[in-house]
């Protein structure tokens, strides 16, 4: 299997996995006792910004000779706010403990075509449970691209770099159909029946978000109804390029290990920190990015704590990185450019079948890391 040695990691004992759970359990601890007013504050203001791009973005459509670019590059902005620092963030529990119902992940639902109620499930049960465990984790190529060596090659994923740019540019398509799990029904491991109800709120989501996008709004420019469609065509569309690359580059850069389910089984709460940590990766870059990315530019720390605020991730980070270094842990990080191109490296490679020796990493060899902690 994969698993850590070809990420230059190494296993750690028992006693080690129970000392490290104790220290991420007490930076969590530390977190929980102090949410209050900054965090409220914090997330009202995001959501005030977005409201008011939102509404520049469709007023700027009536003004269609110099308003067109600005109103695309505004809903845009509000499309990536909703969907990153917002709605991802928010259905993950981050903000529950506010008691506002706008907030609540039990109530909440995104501007995106994949309904709130199946993504909970995909997302914050399987992907966050079984993160990188192969045959598990069904965000390992999200049922269509082949991104593990432990994903058995077949011919149908030379076209890996084909289903990877269709996947980025309709990503909430993506993202909805993927709870049908139309993989497992072709290979008979599930049925039409237990997709019936989930198949049914993608319908209703779809149909709500087609009406608002491409009806409604465009209706409501009057003449300019065209312009108005193919600009809220484009906002998602860029909202979807966006949201891909930021989700990849925190899943599939180099050095991203991969655990197989025998070693996870019995798994305790150590271990699991241990996978969150080696099955992630972080991309630096300044203030107003990591708010774009819903600060999953800080992918590690959402893994490791992603029910607690994801602006909270910064001030965690320089924490866990110490903690890896005296655990002689890797701590995957870079820039945009450098985590983009590990990625696309590997949905090229992971398109063609192994080269059975020379991937293989050599005993001893340099951690795989693109940037290990100083």
């Amino acid at each position: 299997m994969t698993t850590v040695e070809k990420t230059g990691n190494r296993r750690l004992t028992a006693e080690e996995l129970e000392a490290f759970g104790a220290e991420m359990d007490v930076i969590r601890q530390r977190i929980v006792a102090d949410l209050g007013e900054d965090d409220a504050a914090y997330i009202y203001n995001i959501v005030k910004k977005q409201r008011a791009f939102e509404i520049a973005g469709r007023s700027l459509y009536y003004l269609p000779v110099i308003g067109w670019v600005p109103a695309v590059a505004c809903l845009s902005i509000s499309k990536i706010l909703d969907n990153m620092e917002i709605g991802h963030n928010v259905m993950h529990g981050q903000y529950d403990w506010m008691g506002d119902p706008d907030l609540n992940s039990r109530m909440f639902e995104w501007d995106t075509m994949a309904p709130s109620e199946n993504w909970k499930y995909g997302h914050n049960y399987m992907h966050h449970t079984f993160t990188n465990i192969v045959g598990k984790d069904r965000d390992v190529g999200y049922g269509i691209l082949r991104m593990d060596e432990d994903q058995e090659w077949r011919p149908y994923y030379l076209g890996n770099p084909i289903y990877a740019f269709l996947l980025m540019t309709f990503f909430e398509w993506g993202v909805a159909m993927h709870d049908l799990e139309v993989d497992e029904l072709v290979a008979g491991r599930r049925t039409w029946a237990e997709n019936k109800e989930i198949g049914a709120r993608i319908l209703r989501k779809v149909k709500e978000q087609t009406l608002k996008d491409y009806v409604l709004f465009p209706l409501l420019t009057g003449p300019l109804a065209p312009l108005t469609f193919a600009g809220n065509f484009t906002a998602n569309i860029i909202r979807n390029l966006w949201t891909f690359n930021i989700i990849f580059c925190g899943h599939f850069p180099a050095g991203v290990a991969s655990f197989s389910q025998e070693e996870c089984e019995d798994e305790t709460q150590g271990h699991w920190y241990y996978r969150q940590l080696l099955g992630s990766a972080n991309i630096t870059g300044g203030r107003l990015f990591h708010i774009m990315s819903g600060n999953l530019s800080y992918q590690i720390e959402h893994h490791l704590f992603p029910d607690l605020p994801a602006r909270r991730y910064p001030e965690i980070a320089e924490e866990v990185r110490e903690i890896c270094e005296r655990y002689d842990l890797a701590y995957n990080t870079g820039p945009l450019h450098k985590q983009l191109f590990g990625v696309f490296k590997k949905i090229c490679r992971f398109a063609l079948p192994d080269r059975k020796s020379s991937d293989a990493a050599p005993a001893g060899a340099a951690p795989a890391i693109e940037e290990v902690a100083a």
